[in-house]
């Protein structure tokens, strides 16, 4: 056997084995009540595929990109752009997952998808290595800035936020119809894990009060605005375990092809922490954004209450 044919067959074998382990821990985890064939889930968890293939799996599984948009709306996609990282490094969501909802909602008839993030990193240079930026426009969609205090507009009140009372939120959700929360699901060393509740973070101007107040408590307040996503998708194609939310190098990354899909931010996030806990274990106490979400009404932490349709590719 010629040498690169060697290390190509033996790559392909690792992978396969590290699929399986990753597969199985899913599968462990997510125990909640199985749905019957004809119900609609809660919660959907797609293992096995590519971004594209595995969305087309959960909104099939959840009744069709058309239960969520219509004829004529105006849609945002809120993915993680945070840094100025290569999408192998899965610091931010998987352009070729933004790339296929964009196309799923123009199909659906929308009149416009725009995206954007309030990024950590220059805006610009996220933008483009994330590879985001060509994929949006590549599909169809518009992607917009987010770094400067004019494209938010005044504050909205949090009269359930417990700590953030209120926010000045991107303007772009504020016109918007509807909106889709495109998290990726990572390590961070302040909130311990960055899923769904954490992305609302890149709607707001003020990052600092986070960190400057209980960001625990902030996470969950900020969830509590009223115009909530009409889905939660949960990139977890490859997961950064450790050194998050910015990463160091590819071994901080684990390639275990998944999504998970929920218009239950809380049981996204509860399902995305049992997941992340077969690769790096993290107690959902240390998550504290989960369960006071789940205090402030948000959704559910129990699985076990809710429909899941587990899908292998």
């Amino acid at each position: 056997m010629k040498r690169r044919d060697f290390l190509r067959n033996s790559a392909m074998a690792g992978a396969g084995a590290t699929f399986m382990l990753n597969f199985e821990g899913l599968q462990a985890a997510l125990t909640g009540r199985q749905i019957a064939v004809e119900s609609t889930p809660e919660l959907v968890a797609v293992m096995g595929g590519e971004p594209e293939e595995m969305l087309e799996k959960a909104l099939d599984a959840l009744g069709g990109i058309g239960r969520f948009v219509r004829k004529g709306q105006k849609v945002v996609i809120k993915p993680n752009i945070g840094w100025d990282r290569a999408p192998e490094l899965a610091g931010n969501t998987n352009p070729k997952l933004i790339s296929a909802l964009v196309r799923k909602c123009m199909e659906a008839g929308a009149q416009k998808v725009t995206v954007f993030d309030h990024t950590c990193d220059n805006w610009q240079k996220c933008y483009a290595s994330s590879g985001i930026e060509d994929a949006v426009k590549a599909a169809g969609g518009t992607i917009v800035p987010a770094n400067d205090e004019r494209y938010y507009g005044s504050e909205v009140e949090l009269p359930l936020g417990v700590t953030l009372k209120d926010a000045k939120i991107h303007e772009a959700i504020l016109d918007a119809d509807i909106w889709f929360n495109v998290p990726v699901l990572k390590n961070h060393g302040g909130a311990k894990l960055s899923c769904a509740m954490k992305n609302y973070m890149g709607i707001v101007w003020d990052r600092r009060i986070f960190h400057q107040n209980d960001l625990q408590q902030c996470i969950a307040d900020i969830c509590t605005w009223t115009k909530k996503p009409v889905l939660n998708i949960v990139d977890a194609y490859r997961i950064m375990h450790q050194n998050g939310p910015q990463g160091k190098s590819a071994a901080d990354v684990a390639t275990v092809k998944s999504l998970i899909a929920s218009t239950d931010i809380v049981a996204a996030d509860t399902a995305a922490l049992r997941f992340f806990n077969q690769v790096k274990k993290l107690d959902i106490e240390a998550v504290g954004h989960i369960g006071r979400g789940e205090a402030l009404h948000l959704g559910t932490t129990d699985l076990d209450r809710i429909g899941i349709k587990r899908i292998k590719l």
